[in-house]
């Protein structure tokens, strides 16, 4: 045995995972095609284009961060909806992992494969069975950890044994992991479309004033209702607009500000020593990626006393809170919490300010009028040009706000609340079914849990109920 060899067998589990013993062995590279991404120089870019797919688009989607270009590429690095990514460089624990692609079609980036598997594999399978080598992945790219960023090679990829089974076993545990897996994407899909309609609302009452503009244009008369606009609420809008420090806004409503509004702005702490081991999770910037989603790998917690402290100051997250991310890179991030979500419990830390309104039916209102990009422009120019960039409470309670009466931020607040609710409860349910869905996965793929022989045949007729029931007996 060679020098290479040996320190591959020295590392045991990495290169030698678990498998059922009547699985086929062969090398994990040998299972697909690998295609790797190009590394694009600026002369690349332009302001529209086709979207180049790195590791933040695949975890995040498409943003204002995405760089496009116009130029066309090799069609082995054009990334289609439903390709399988395998992100192999990057902080080892929340950047090397497998992906399904959900976005539009794009060009793929450099430290990305684009994944094919091979005749006789099936892709849901494989890519459970990558989902399952992750903590081989991670342990490999750890070990040559050095800048922060970790790697797992082609190399790594020739030296990972794998295994799989015959096509009927194949299919079972794909039916049976895909199957959540839809669910989840079906409900993020779903809350998609859910804070769609809720922002959707806000910017037709609150930005372009439909609802004055129809009354102005004689579209819109008492008694008669339009799409989006029941004749009750007709006496709730004025018939004109007049000009205002914002630009034209209805008249009778008010420029304010945000301190005009609120009730409390706290901000978190962090306990002596840093974040804690185990306690109550405490929420940061970098555990909240949009409404409704949020990062539980980045978890971080605090002592139950510290969290007591924390609670005696405001500092503990109430259903309807809004959170400001105040400093650093994140700064002028923000969120509304829901009941229960992302936790029944947790704290915020020293990075991010609750914001709570006079009254609770402005808590909806107050989320989607600081997220206006224009509002997160204004909220970042507050920052102190310091050696660490930051804002303060007192250019939080200068933000200008619109101020509306009472009876139209109640009517909002009443028909978005279903909404919100909504998209929380769907949150809370892709937590769950992702949870079953970890859970089963190594015991599929290592053999701790066998499935029924009948069950592999019908699966190999695509035999969906099947898989459903059998996730309904194991729940």
């Amino acid at each position: 045995m060679g020098d290479e060899a040996t320190a591959v067998a020295d590392k045991g589990w990495l290169y030698h995972p678990d498998y059922p013993d009547h699985w086929e062995r062969c090398p994990l590279y040998s299972m697909a095609e690998w295609v790797n991404g190009l590394a694009f120089r600026d002369i690349h870019f332009s302001p529209t284009g086709r979207p180049v797919i790195k590791i933040a688009e695949i975890k995040g989607g498409i943003s204002g961060q995405t760089k496009f270009t116009q130029q066309t590429f090799d069609e082995s690095v054009r990334v289609r909806p439903g390709d399988l990514l395998f992100s192999w460089s990057g902080q080892p624990e929340t950047s090397i992992d497998a992906f399904w692609w959900r976005g539009p079609e794009g060009w793929l980036n450099q430290h990305v494969f684009r994944v094919i598997p091979a005749d006789g594999i099936e892709p849901t399978f494989f890519y459970c069975l990558l989902r399952y080598l992750k903590p081989n992945f991670v342990g490999i790219a750890r070990n040559k950890q050095t800048t922060g960023l970790g790697h797992v090679t082609k190399r790594d990829l020739e030296n990972i044994e794998a295994a799989y089974p015959e096509l009927p076993e194949q299919r079972a545990i794909a039916h049976i992991l895909g199957t959540l897996d839809d669910k989840i994407e079906l409900n993020r899909r779903m809350s998609e479309t859910l804070e769609a309609m809720a922002r959707a609302l806000f910017k037709s009452w609150f930005v372009d004033f439909d609802p004055v503009r129809a009354k102005m244009e004689g579209r819109w008369r008492r008694g008669e209702s339009l799409p989006g606009l029941p004749a009750h609420l007709y006496d709730l809008f004025p018939d004109r607009l007049v000009d205002s420090e914002l630009g034209e806004i209805p008249e009778g409503w008010e420029v304010g500000t945000l301190g005009d509004l609120l009730a409390e702005l706290v901000s978190g702490g962090r306990p002596k020593g840093g974040a804690a081991e185990e306690g109550v999770p405490s929420v940061g910037a970098e555990n909240i990626i949009g409404l409704g989603k949020y990062d539980f790998s980045k978890e971080k917690y605090v002592p139950p006393q510290f969290f007591q402290e924390l609670k005696r100051k405001g500092a503990a997250v109430k259903p309807g809170d809004v959170l400001l991310y105040k400093d650093g890179a994140q700064i002028g991030r923000k969120t509304y919490f829901d009941c229960g979500f992302p936790h029944t419990e947790c704290a915020i830390n020293e990075h991010v300010f609750i914001l709570r309104a006079k009254h609770a039916h402005y808590q909806r209102y107050l989320f989607f009028w600081l997220d206006q990009e224009w509002m997160t422009q204004e909220i970042i120019s507050l920052n102190s040009n310091s050696a660490q960039p930051g804002i303060n409470q007192q250019g939080v309670r200068s933000l200008p706000l619109l101020m509306v009466p009472d009876p139209i931020i109640e009517m909002f607040d009443r028909v978005t609340k279903p909404l919100m609710d909504r998209l929380f409860t769907t949150c809370h349910e892709s937590r769950s079914l992702a949870a079953l869905r970890d859970a089963l996965l190594p015991k599929l793929i290592s053999g701790a849990l066998c499935l029924p022989a009948a069950l592999c045949v019908r699966a190999a007729q695509a035999g969906v109920k099947d898989a459903e029931r059998f996730i309904g007996r194991v729940m």
